[in-house]
């Protein structure tokens, strides 16, 4: 059997082990944290991403486990409702529709129920340096030994490794989209019932969501800003830098930034990884690593589990990885474009007279005519470049 390296443990590392040992590979899945990630925010299975997962026969479990929202409020300062709506959610889009959305650690614990058997999960280290031969590739690790490989999968994400060490630095593809969200687990304090609570300032956006049938709840704090300087791997200095952002706000801010603090913190740039290509040599990256949409677009889940069936299904079907990695390219170039627009319609700088329309909008759409015809074609976008691709039988 080929031997394939995948590093991340993430939605696209996960599946593309479960689709490449369907077709007969030797998967070794790498994860840099010492355990599989919990926590993580809302995330959303659209369109074409819905296909992979059926496939993989965990649909239905993962029906049971969405979030179930019911609708959201935009408060004020004091904590006054402004506008509540029932008919979308701002995390999950049409509350009616067919789409999945589902906490991250929930979907990824779901799919690493089926992708036990014949793969081999390695915890705790990560990739060095990557020699690449016509035969293969030597693989190097931070504390395992050096091993070889038919293949090295990239599904470790916006700042990926495998990107860096094979295709070059994250600046030249990174496209920083001038904004920051924090996400983190805190009690259900609001008693919220399958419910989103948002409070806006200029640049700002507070919220908090019940999960998992509202027995807690998840904190959300976003702003807009240029590009920082951090260091990713120091959470009490990202907690700082999200607290002086959000220092004086009203409604309950303060509490969710107490909460923060002994929390595990998901804390990243809205940034966006637009690539050319995904392959190099025995080399190729799916999911955020090769073509990260940004949480703006609402379709970076979609993107790695199609990425993922795409890849391996391609692998599968020629036994030269050059054919493979060019019908791979071919198919998922088109549906990646097409998505990673969504992010740029969504991008809009918040200015007071901005969120003053937004509330307002909200406000009045009870009471319009073909409402429920507006908002389907406000969704038209999304609905459909989630729909662009259709899934193959390999």
């Amino acid at each position: 059997m080929r031997k394939v390296l995948i590093s991340g443990a993430g939605i696209a590392g996960t599946t593309l082990a479960y689709w490449l040992r369907r077709h007969s590979f030797a998967p070794t899945v790498v994860e840099r944290a010492p355990a599989p990630r919990v926590g993580g925010h809302a995330i959303d299975i659209r369109g074409t991403a819905l296909g992979v997962v059926d496939r993989m026969g965990v649909l239905g479990r993962l029906r049971e486990l969405r979030t179930d929202m019911r609708g959201m409020s935009f408060v004020n300062g004091a904590g006054k409702t402004l506008v509540s709506v029932t008919d979308h959610t701002l995390t999950g889009g049409l509350t009616d529709s067919d789409d999945v959305e589902i906490l991250r650690d929930d979907l990824t614990e779901t799919l690493a129920s089926v992708t036990q058997d014949g793969v081999e999960y390695v915890y705790g280290d990560w990739i060095t340096g990557i020699a690449q031969r016509t035969d293969g590739v030597r693989v190097t690790f931070a504390r395992g030994e050096a091993r070889d490989f038919d293949f090295v999968i990239g599904a470790d994400g916006q700042h990926s490794a495998v990107r860096s060490l094979v295709f070059g630095a994250e600046e030249r593809f990174s496209h920083h989209m001038d904004t920051y969200l924090a996400v983190f687990t805190v009690p259900n304090f609001l008693d919220l019932d399958r419910w989103q609570t948002f409070h806006m300032t200029p640049g700002r956006l507070a919220g908090l969501y019940s999960a998992r049938n509202n027995t807690e709840a998840r904190g959300m704090l976003g702003f807009q800003s240029p590009e920082l300087d951090f260091d990713r791997h120091d959470l009490d200095q990202q907690r700082k830098l999200i607290s002086d952002r959000f220092l004086g706000q009203g409604w309950e801010v303060p509490r969710l930034l107490r909460e923060m603090g002994s929390s595990e913190l998901y804390f990243d740039s809205m940034t966006q990884i637009r690539m050319d290509r995904f392959t190099e040599g025995r080399v190729a990256l799916v999911g955020d690593a090769g073509y990260g949409p940004s949480p703006l677009s609402g379709q970076g889940t979609s993107l790695a589990l199609v990425g993922a069936y795409v890849l391996a299904g391609s692998l599968a079907s020629s036994p030269d990885h050059r054919t493979a990695f060019a019908l791979y390219e071919k198919e998922m170039l088109p549906f990646v474009r097409l998505n990673q627009a969504l992010a740029s319609l969504n991008q809009k700088k918040q200015s007071r007279f901005r969120q003053w329309k937004q509330i307002q909008s909200m406000r009045a759409l009870p009471y319009l005519p073909f409402r429920d015809r507006m908002m389907k074609a406000a969704m038209r976008p999304l609905t459909e470049a989630a729909n662009a691709l259709a899934l193959k039988d390999y």
